[in-house]
């Protein structure tokens, strides 16, 4: 009796492992063509197309092309790619390889082994793309510059129906060999969390942070920047209706000359952006990309698109502004061999009732600011470089000495910009 339960129960797990791969085959080709219609829905800078997707009970085969727009010259690139896809119960692993091959035929990119792109996907939703890159070393031809790097590893584990990702990439060195100069990168290392809110709205935070950057050459001294860090961080309110993100470049230090200088460092901030006015926004910078990569059909219906572009930018901003934000520089800290340059910069917009909204007229006059900016007067007496930029500045009082130190404090209020007392009118551009 007992034998006859085990014997049913190791069937029907035999029969379970048997049709699970063809069910995980099924959804996997669901998912990819679901995938790849969202892609190309998102943005207009990618678009995938599938020519053939061949699925079987424990493998498929895809084969399909990608295609790359460049926004700032309208020219697209196209890369012909196969996949090789094996089931499995829970999942599936999706090899990825460019049709002609990772490099042109004769070339010795890769002396060891061939880059390696896979895809492991979760019948639940999650996934896992990942990039294993050899060693590269890529010669430019009649003996011009040279590209060596170690090779490194990138991976996003991506959650939640594509609505959460987890970066990470990991590149411990890059050499550019010139007859000029030559650059050296020393360990990458790039950590990011993305959670999606709204449109093309994803909030998380994320540090990418470098070893040192090494530059030298026959006729360049050696300069070393050490200990370059980027961090930003986004965070939305519970309603998912406001805003606020940051970003700050922070390095070390700086070796020129013999001499060693820092920290440095500079933060970007806005608080409080509405989130609907900002997917607009963003909508309308993508659609102007666009216009200006496409050629249009006449002169004629080029004008009609860029004026409802332009009226819905106009829209965008002013949404923007009459909800309330705040932007600007928080800090801007540099050390230099004659001292400290510090500064900061405040730009905001108060939020506006309904009845206030409707009567608005222009955006900038209720823009409010201030501004702070201090630097070594010895900066610019001992650097002609400097001297040159800051002397029309000085003579027409918007930089003033003050001690051992230039200055420049601001405020800006009713359409008038207020720099150490000199009045500047500002034109209502928005």
């Amino acid at each position: 009796m007992n034998l006859k339960r085990w014997t049913i129960a190791g069937t029907a797990i035999l029969v379970v492992a048997g049709v699970a791969p063809w069910g995980v085959g099924y959804l996997t080709e669901q998912h990819w063509l679901n995938a790849t219609e969202e892609v190309n829905n998102a943005q207009p800078f990618l678009r995938m197309e599938t020519d053939r997707y061949r699925r079987g009970v424990m493998s498929s085969e895809v084969s399909g092309t990608a295609t790359f727009l460049d926004p700032a010259t309208g020219e697209s690139n196209r890369i012909d790619f196969e996949v090789q896809v094996s089931h499995g119960i829970t999942g599936s692993h999706l090899n990825f390889r460019p049709t002609e091959g990772w490099q042109p035929e004769g070339a010795g990119w890769f002396p060891n082994d061939e880059p390696k792109l896979t895809l492991e996907t979760r019948v639940w939703g999650s996934a896992t793309l990942e990039l294993q890159a050899p060693a590269i070393e890529i010669r430019e031809p009649h003996g011009g510059g040279v590209l060596r790097s170690s090779g490194g590893l990138a991976r996003i584990d991506i959650g939640r129906l594509g609505e959460k990702a987890d970066m990470l990439m990991v590149w411990p060195a890059v050499v550019l060999s010139g007859p000029e100069m030559n650059v050296t990168i020393e360990n990458v290392h790039m950590e990011q969390s993305l959670a999606w809110l709204s449109g093309d709205i994803w909030t998380g935070a994320g540090a990418v942070t470098i070893d040192a950057v090494t530059m030298q050459g026959p006729q360049v001294p050696p300069m070393a920047f050490n200990g370059i860090a980027l961090s930003s961080h986004s965070e939305a309110d519970r309603k998912g209706e406001r805003l606020d993100s940051s970003i700050a470049l922070a390095l070390d230090s700086v070796v020129f000359d013999d001499g060693t200088f820092g920290p440095h460092r500079i933060e970007f901030a806005v608080d409080g952006l509405d989130v609907a006015s900002w997917n607009e926004f963003s909508s309308v910078m993508t659609d102007m990309q666009l216009m200006a990569a496409q050629a249009s059909q006449s002169p004629q219906a080029a004008f009609e698109q860029q004026m409802a572009l332009m009226q819905r930018f106009n829209d965008s901003v002013r949404g923007l502004a009459a909800a309330g934000f705040s932007a600007g520089i928080r800090e801007l800290s540099l050390d230099t061999p004659e001292g400290a340059v510090q500064g900061s910069l405040d730009l905001s917009h108060p939020e506006l009732s309904e009845s206030e909204r409707a009567n608005m007229l222009m955006v900038m006059q209720g823009l409010t600011g201030a501004l702070d900016f201090r630097m070594p007067l010895a900066l610019a007496e001992n650097y002609p470089a400097v001297r040159m930029q800051v002397a029309p500045l000085i003579k027409q009082g918007l930089l003033v000495d003050a001690g051992d130190q230039l200055v420049m404090t601001g405020r800006l209020r009713d359409l008038v910009l207020d720099i150490n007392g000199i009045e500047i009118p500002m034109p209502p551009l928005l």
